[in-house]
């Protein structure tokens, strides 16, 4: 990696800067500041941009939300986050939730708390194995180490090849429409801006087929696997 051709520091942010939807510690974003003095940084998430700013502590920094569906600029000057661009794709509710329920007749899913699927504004959506209202406890230790959907993943792919299709949470599938993932809304932020795929390097934890930085980490793009968000300031320090 030549780090002396880089421009671009882009993050995940759950299980790389913090946990899980919780707050990013303190010396991560100290980590961040110094970073930002050296190099432009961005957010490249699964969530929606306003989220991932408030779980950042609204630390300056531009974002692009939901697998590249969504975009948003740090303003200096008022201090707020401004969505630039947002996708709204049309899908058929109908034939999803009928498909999904195919899945689960046939993977014995049958049972579940709430929405069987939960849409997104976006035309994002997920397929939630417990159900929408499924308790917390519940669903942290359904499936941890995502044995149980590894077993049907190809199977929902294949169900849904209209759709990229990532191995969510604990307990869901999560599903984003074709082609968006973190690699094309990347991808797509250097073309936009004019930078090469060697000026960037990204930061992410889950790369593991299914796992939303995967699109990334088997790209060309220079990646960094963080396996310890705790110890991200040691991960980072080389380009300190």
């Amino acid at each position: 990696m030549k780090m002396n051709d880089k421009k671009l520091i882009a993050f995940d942010l759950d299980g790389t800067l913090s946990q899980h939807r919780t707050p990013v510690p303190d010396g991560n974003i100290a980590v961040l500041r110094a970073l930002s003095e050296k190099y432009k940084l961005i957010m490249v998430g699964a969530g929606n941009c306003n989220r991932i700013w408030e779980q950042l502590g609204r630390f300056p920094i531009d974002i692009i939300g939901c697998y590249g569906m969504e975009y948003a600029e740090y303003d200096d000057k008022t201090g707020t986050l401004s969505v630039k661009s947002s996708a709204d794709v049309p899908c058929d509710r109908e034939s999803i939730i009928s498909r999904c329920a195919t899945l689960r007749e046939r993977y014995g899913y049958t049972e579940y708390a709430g929405d069987s699927v939960v849409f997104h504004k976006s035309g994002a959506w997920t397929f939630a194995l417990l159900g929408s209202d499924a308790r917390i406890e519940d669903k942290l230790v359904f499936d941890p180490t995502r044995a149980k959907r590894k077993l049907f993943y190809d199977d929902v792919k294949a169900t849904f090849p209209d759709y990229t299709v990532f191995l969510g949470g604990s307990s869901s599938f999560d599903m984003a429409p074709a082609p968006y993932d973190k690699y094309y809304a990347l991808d797509s932020y250097c073309r936009a801006h004019g930078l090469a795929h060697s000026d960037v390097v990204f930061f992410g934890d889950d790369t593991e087929p299914g796992g939303n930085d995967y699109s990334v980490y088997s790209s060309d793009f220079d990646f960094v696997k963080v396996d310890d968000y705790t110890k991200f300031p040691e991960y980072a320090k080389f380009l300190l």
